[in-house]
Parts: structure tokens; sequence; C-alpha cells
């Protein structure tokens, strides 16, 4: 079988100083340790269940949680509470949640569809946190509201105690419960699908490049969600859709930016490409594995100095990611930037900077899916486990927690 070929990615760096420049020719050659990473494969319409692994092995989700406060922000918006123009307003607590982040000031406003734009492409906590506060009035109400609605569509295996994905004590998924939740986003809110697949957004001066690396770049992606910090590894929830039919990936505990969307692009093809008949649905996948109610914590392996140098090896000298799956390609045309903007800066003199169009979501046709559509037979229970998440040491930075 002949290796596949390697191509660069413009994507974003997380690491551009000159010491992280300088190890590459030190450690290209340095192999990342595979990891057992949960994942799974399902047919949006049908439920089907086409591949999985370690499916039900309980996860800190990192930034895959923003995908539950979308569901809850949506929900809303469908009963009437909420407008995309309804405003959210940044409190002392949402400017100071740790990175990444938009570092904005006490007081500063934006649209509710500014902020769902920015934290789909930047992942910011900060700006997460504000939608929380916005719309449940409170982040301990609005995480209630996540949990029930987790509940409600058939996450029977997830808790979340923040709105936005770092890590605590009591803050897990499943690789299946995150399935759930995409494929229940895009059957029950397909007028808001182009939240997930947006290339970028342009904030002042600064483009902001989506972490996604399979949108504009695997034939038919169209979103979701990426995720990382050093308990969870890097996590990625990826949707695409060919000839009318979506397929929803979900690959978590992988080694690096490049190894998620390689992951989440392997099934999607083999999803699209192979046909499977008798495979269980979410609905009838039956809870396995042993020790699948300890949350895993995947922290030495990935936050340890030797992790940090073969991680900076992916890149070639320009500083590009170096991709090696056949089925991502180079993004063959300019991305596009949509504008994002606040309605005031905060601080002591409020100052209008923008006022961004708000687009019209597309109205649903159509009966909507049912919220059991994939509730499961049964459930795993069991306590929530402690994370510790320091990086050892590590001489090269991170991705920050969120990305």
């Amino acid at each position: 079988m002949s290796l596949p070929s390697r191509h660069a990615l413009s994507v974003p760096k997380s690491r551009t100083g000159v010491f992280a420049l300088a190890l590459m020719a030190l450690v290209a050659a340095l192999p990342l340790r595979a990891l057992a990473s949960p994942s799974i494969l399902v047919d949006v319409e049908t439920g089907q269940v086409l591949e999985h692994n370690e499916a039900f092995k309980r996860w800190y989700p990192a930034s895959l949680t923003k995908l539950m406060l979308m569901y809850v922000v949506f929900n809303e918006l469908r009963e009437g509470h909420l407008t995309l123009a309804s405003p959210v307003t940044m409190t002392k607590h949402a400017v100071s949640e740790p990175a990444a982040k938009m570092y904005l000031k006490p007081g500063a406003t934006m649209t509710l569809d500014t902020a769902l734009k920015i934290i789909m492409v930047k992942s910011a906590n900060d700006v997460a946190m504000g939608i929380a506060e916005s719309v449940g009035g409170s982040e301990a109400n609005f995480v209630s509201m996540m949990n029930a609605e987790a509940k409600q569509i058939g996450m029977t295996d997830s808790h979340f105690i923040n709105p936005n994905g770092l890590p605590g004590p009591g803050q897990y998924s499943t690789a299946r419960d995150l399935a759930v939740l995409a494929a229940t986003l895009r059957r029950q809110f397909p007028q808001y699908a182009f939240y997930f697949d947006l290339e970028g957004i342009q904030f002042g001066t600064k483009k902001i490049p989506n972490y996604n690396l399979l949108i504009g770049r695997f034939p038919g992606a169209d979103g979701m969600k990426t995720g990382f910090i050093c308990a969870a590894g890097f996590n990625q929830v990826s949707t695409a859709t060919r000839n009318g039919r979506t397929l929803v990936a979900v690959a978590l505990g992988t080694e690096s930016l490049s190894a998620r969307a390689e992951a989440t692009a392997e099934l999607l093809h083999e999803g699209f490409t192979s046909r499977k008949s008798g495979s269980p649905t979410l609905a009838s996948l039956q809870p396995y594995g042993a020790d699948r109610t300890v949350v895993a914590d995947v922290s030495d392996e990935i936050c340890n100095p030797k992790a940090h140098k073969a991680r900076v090896g992916e890149r070639d000298d320009d500083g590009k990611l170096v991709i090696g799956s056949p089925y991502i390609r180079e993004m063959k045309h300019v991305p596009n930037y949509v504008d994002v903007a606040l309605i005031s800066t905060g601080g002591v003199a409020p100052v209008t900077i923008a006022n961004v169009p708000i687009p019209t979501p597309k109205p649903v046709r159509g009966a909507a899916a049912t919220v059991s559509a994939y509730a499961p037979v049964e459930s795993g229970d069991g306590a929530a486990q402690a994370v510790s998440n320091e990086a050892a040491g590590a001489p090269v930075p991170l991705p920050r927690p969120g990305q």
C-alpha cells in the first residue's frame, strides 16, 4: 500500500515563535504516539452507526461543549425567547475566562448572531460565557438548561458544568452522545447550519480562520466544531453531505491538529464510499467498555515536552501544517471571512463601532425530528472524575484551550 501524499495547509498557527520554528528541523521525524481514541461515524437521517470505537467512554468534551450551547440557543430562538439580533453583554465574569478568548472589556456588547459566529470559529471562552449569562440570566441557570436539553435529546451519559468546555469535575460526554448532539442539531435546526461551516471571521483588521481543517478542503464538509484541552487531547466533530446524505464523525483524544482532521476525514470517506447493512443505530447501540464511567485524562500523553516537539515537526518552514491524508485537499479559493463586530466596546465610555447585517435563517420545511429520535435503551452511570490540566514544562505552547 502506498503512503498518502503530504501537503501543507495554511491554517491557524498557535506556535509561531523563533524557538518553535528552530525546533522543526530537529524533530520533524519524531512520530506522534497513537492514542486509543474514542470515535464514531453516524448517518444523520437514519441514525445508523457505521463505525464506532470506545463510543461510550467518558471524555472531557473541551470546546465541543459549545455545540450544546448552540443547541440551547437554537431552542430558545425556536421558542421565540430570542432573536439573532438580541444583545449579548460581556460581564466581568465573562471577560475573566481563560483563553482562547477575544479579550473584550466588561460592558462590551454584540448581537447574538455575532457571538455565535465568534464561538464557532474562534471558540472564544469569554464570548461563550457572555452568551450563557445573557441568554440564561446566569451561568448556573444556563448550565441547567444545557443539562436538561441534553437529557431530553437522548444524551444520557453527558454532564456539563460550564458553557465553554473548560475542564473540571463533572464535565464529561462520550463520542456516542456527541454524535447524538451533532445529528440532532442537523435534523432539528437546518436553518442555522450556516454557523457550522464558516471558513473564518474578520474582526476589525484581524482575520481568524476556522480551526476545522475539513471546511473548504474535504468534499462536502459542512461543519461542525473542534476542541482542545490537555486532559482531552485534540477533539473534532465533523459533518459532511454528499448526494443528499449527511454523516457525522466524532474523534476524541487525538494527538494533534492534523490528527483530529485526518481521523474524521477518514471516517467520513469510509462512510461515503462503502455501504453497511445490519448496523446498530444510535438508539439501539448498547453501552460497552471497561471503566467507561471513569473520565479519561490524557494530559500526560498530550502535554509532555516530547509531544509538543513532535507537533512542531508537523509544520513546514513557512509554519504551514503538513497534512498526510489523501482526503483533505488544499483550499483552492480565497477563504471567505465573514465580518463580525461589536455594538459597543464596553469600558467607561462605550463606542459604537459597527452594525453587521443579521442573516435571515431559511425557513424549516417539513416536520422537525422528534427529540427522542436517538434516545438509547440504556445509559451509563458513575461519578465524574477530577482532572489535572497542567502542561509539564513544555517548551512549545499548545493551542489555547478551546481551539
